[in-house]
């Protein structure tokens, strides 16, 4: 990405990259719609009330790998390809040990805290069976995730998607296995998912072994590099933490949802499946620019940096005329794939249309989060994350427990969408800041060579 037309180059680099997101939305979708038709309404509510610790490891999964790689892909811009092998290969050891710790940690403290949210007694038993399965195979996902974000880093945003759309098949046919005819129930959807995630991390793994020879690794490669690791995790961590704050904020949202009954957590959790569907063009668009920014950093091309950023911010208000017009014409039809129309309350699909309208409305601060904060992580900057992170869930604490006993269901509603506009709004200005700064740094370095 150091040479060519912005433009041209991230949308290429994007289109595969959001039909590969789409279908790993199909991950959890399916779950839902697979436990809402085939389960019923209480399975779906069990699922849905999980929604907020599936983010938290899973985006823990995200952000950390897309951290990890954010060195890969400034090695590659720079073409020093034995350190960028180095830090392929630490990725992979930092990656294994976090998954331990993290699926331990979490396995252990999930029914606690499922009550510390008052999850539904007629719930509870079905979430905690869903969201255990989760945790312990954590170690797929982040894997799949590292070795499709190191794809990315080299600018190979296909290759992810091909094995991705296999996987997706392949969960859906598992999800239908295990719930129809093995009724496992809940924990069936999990543990398909579970498989898939490991199919989705081998495929990519072993392309990467075949197609890029640069990868192939030696002894002295994964021999224990401290300090690497540490600069790894210096990057990575506060990208991991940044969608686990959040998360934080999502579970509380789930918490005061959780005590308007089990229809209105279906209701919700339906929405939310539609939001992602919705708003995947904004992570991707972010994806596409920590690539392009952590390219060019590596060649030293600032005014091309910020000539994409900018291109980038046009593409992203076009991404949000769009979403918000999709919002309000397949929320509807979407909303009935997940739940049986004649036997279904129809206040449920109500709410739920309700929810993906409004928050719709706020797509645009949403989407200056995804630009500005995966932007400056692929700039290098762990600071700019967290920031953006504790402001959203600072925001987000604090309208889901003022607004709800004013509001009623529309507090809940509207505690995201505030807090995409208190991050939104200060990230374009960290980035100016962050870039001249970087820039400084830069040609201060070189004039001293």
């Amino acid at each position: 990405m150091t040479k060519g037309s912005a433009f041209r180059l991230m949308l290429l680099f994007s289109i595969p990259l959001f039909i590969g997101n789409e279908f790993q939305q199909f991950y959890s979708m399916v779950d839902t719609i697979v436990v809402g038709r085939f389960v019923g309404i209480s399975a779906l509510a069990a699922v849905g009330a999980t929604s907020g610790f599936s983010f938290m490891v899973i985006g823990f999964a995200q952000g950390l790998t897309m951290g990890f790689s954010v060195i890969v892909s400034q090695r590659y811009g720079a073409s020093d390809f034995e350190n960028m092998r180095k830090a392929y290969a630490m990725s992979i050891v930092c990656s294994f040990f976090t998954s331990i710790v993290v699926s331990l940690l979490f396995s252990f403290l999930s029914m606690p805290l499922l009550r510390l949210i008052q999850t539904p007694e007629d719930i509870i038993d079905g979430a905690n069976i869903y969201i255990i399965t989760i945790y312990i195979g954590l170690i797929a996902p982040i894997y799949y995730n590292l070795f499709s974000s190191v794809l990315r880093a080299v600018g190979d945003s296909k290759s992810p998607l091909i094995f991705l759309l296999i996987s997706s098949v392949l969960n859906i046919v598992l999800d239908l296995f295990f719930v129809i005819v093995v009724p496992f129930g809940v924990f069936g959807v999990a543990f398909a998912t579970i498989i898939s995630q490991i199919i989705s991390a081998l495929l990519c793994y072993f392309y990467i072994i075949r197609k890029y020879p640069m990868f192939h690794l030696s002894r002295s490669d994964m021999r224990i590099d401290r300090d690497l690791c540490s600069r790894l995790f210096a990057i990575g961590l506060p990208g991991a933490l940044q969608f686990s704050v959040c998360a934080i904020g999502v579970i509380i949202v789930q918490a005061a949802i959780n005590g308007f009954g089990s229809d209105i957590v279906a209701a919700y959790s339906v929405g939310t499946k539609i939001e992602n569907v919705l708003t995947v063009i904004f992570q991707v668009l972010g994806m596409a620019i920590s690539t392009y920014a952590g390219q060019n950093l590596g060649a030293g091309n600032f005014k091309r940096i910020r000539h994409g950023f900018n291109v980038a911010f046009l593409m992203m208000i076009a991404a949000t005329v769009i979403s918000i017009i999709m919002a309000h014409f397949i929320t509807e039809p979407m909303a009935y794939l997940f739940v049986d129309k004649n036997t279904t309350d129809p206040m449920i699909i109500e709410n739920c249309i309700f929810y993906v309208r409004t928050i719709s409305k706020f797509f645009f601060f949403l989407g200056l989060i995804f630009l500005y904060r995966t932007g400056c992580q692929g700039l290098g900057s762990g600071l700019i994350p967290m920031i953006s992170s504790v402001t959203e869930l600072s925001a987000r604490v604090v309208t889901a427990i003022a607004l709800p006993g004013v509001l009623g269901y529309l507090g809940v509603v509207l505690a995201s969408p505030l807090a995409w506009v208190a991050a939104g709004s200060i990230l374009p200005f960290c980035y100016f800041y962050y870039i001249r700064k970087t820039e400084k740094r830069f040609l201060s370095h070189q004039s001293k060579k």
